[in-house]
């Protein structure tokens, strides 16, 4: 640390943002994030193109037995996380999708038997509720790795590794068959296991006396994710802000896939223009990262400025939408989603390492698994019944205009919450939390 720093010492530190003793776990998380977003993107045109096969009106069923998954493997996920340390129940977590992925090998194989449809429903099912989980426990891990000011220089980086895992993944789906393509999400998953244990280890060799030790249990009880999101002040707001979000993009999803259902009516031109709509957007949010946008603003400005700033850009994007009609969707589906990946994603997560270990594990994962789910019910739902009022590209997005407009109000505030550590003062957070304290009792 106290040497004198090199020429490519400072090159990289200019790149990344890094100091050279965080270049190993910044590299680990890199390749971690790259690994997972890999094996979803893998899977998500194949999933993907039979939402555009039922149309808008016709998702609700599909998001509410996603909340349904969601909400029996949460009790599962609760109790792993109060039992045993992150470097166990991250591993057994990733290896359950290992195993479901390789269930769904011969089920494919006997989709005949099965029925395309029936098999179509429950991997649509299964790939949701396995994105939230595996995304969601990615983020914990590293909000309980580093610290506020870490993560406002680091988390754009690292994010811009999973945009790169979501650029591979569209490319290979486009060109591999089915049956390949789940061999290879399984690949994928194993490296980000390898990569988890690495920095695990890594962590044990650095000790940061401003976070917890890996091998702390973070105790309470399974159902404690649900009851933190309703006690504590500022995951409340962050439950208002992913509402909100989700309003706007299952609003987008749905107009998309009645759009792409009327003018790519085969299943096989529907995979191919969904996984080209994904790396139009991961390119956008690609550069948003790669060119240090996001590190510069989350840096300079803080993270509340992470969160108004794509919400502001999506008004302004979702009026013209409105004014334009139907030909604008994609390009609303794409910008929406570039700037959730590319700043607001890496924004709202920096903020979780300024809450207790409780929080960042199992109120986080609450929020990014039930909550998020239920605003896709609630939307999709509600796209349903009006769908006799005949609202329209341009009513809907006016809503989502609004919704956005809401969502920059709360971003705002989000990072202010009563209940959240000092930005700047990331030792307050390694002494026992209250909350963790309060569900062991």
């Amino acid at each position: 640390m106290s040497e004198p720093a090199s020429p490519s010492r400072s090159l990289w530190s200019t790149v990344t943002g890094s100091e050279p003793a965080e270049r190993a776990a910044l590299g680990l998380s890199f390749l971690f994030f790259f690994f997972v977003l890999s094996s979803y993107y893998l899977l998500r045109p194949l999933r993907d193109q039979f939402s555009a096969a039922v149309g808008s009106t016709n998702l609700w069923p599909f998001w509410l037995a996603t909340l349904v998954g969601t909400l029996l493997l949460t009790p599962v996920f609760g109790t792993l996380v109060s039992r045993w340390p992150r470097e166990r129940f991250i591993p057994v977590m990733y290896g359950f999708f290992i195993l479901c992925l390789l269930a769904f090998v011969p089920a494919f194989r006997a989709q005949d038997a099965i029925g395309t449809r029936t098999l179509g429903i429950i991997f649509y099912v299964w790939v949701s509720v396995f994105n939230l989980f595996v995304v969601s426990l990615f983020w914990s891990f590293m909000a309980d790795l580093y610290d506020s000011v870490q993560s406002r220089r680091l988390f754009p980086v690292i994010a811009l590794g999973g945009t790169l895992g979501s650029l591979l993944g569209p490319a290979i789906a486009r060109v591999v068959p089915v049956e390949q393509l789940l061999f290879s999400s399984i690949a994928m998953l194993l490296g980000a296991i390898a990569c988890a244990i690495a920095l695990g280890r890594w962590a044990r060799r650095h000790p940061n006396p401003e976070r917890r030790l890996a091998d702390v249990l973070i105790g309470g009880n399974w159902w404690a994710g649900l009851r933190l999101a309703s006690s504590s002040p500022f995951l409340r707001q962050m439950i208002a802000l992913t509402l909100l979000g989700e309003a706007v993009g299952t609003i987008a999803y749905g107009l998309n896939a009645d759009y792409i259902g009327k003018h790519y009516p085969s299943r096989e031109l529907a995979t191919h223009f969904y996984a080209n709509i994904d790396l139009t957007v991961n390119l956008l949010a690609a550069a948003l990262q790669s060119l240090g946008i996001a590190r510069f603003v989350l840096s300079r400005f803080g993270t509340a400025w992470g969160l108004v700033l794509p919400s502001i850009i999506n008004v302004c994007v979702l009026l013209a939408v409105a004014f334009v009609g139907d030909a604008a969707v994609v390009a609303m589906l794409v910008i929406t989603r570039a700037g959730a990946y590319g700043l607001f994603k890496p924004a709202s997560d920096a903020i979780y390492t300024r809450a207790s270990r409780e929080v960042r594990y199992k109120g986080k994962n609450a929020i990014d698994t039930v909550a998020w789910r239920l605003g896709d019910v609630i939307v999709s739902s509600a796209m349903a019944l009006a769908a006799p009022l005949a609202v329209g590209v341009a009513g809907y997005a006016l809503v989502s205009a609004a919704c956005s407009a809401t969502s920059g109000w709360f971003g705002w505030r989000v990072p202010r919450a009563t209940d959240l550590a000092p930005e700047t003062d990331p030792v307050a957070l390694a002494a026992p939390s209250d909350s963790t304290s309060a569900s062991s009792a």
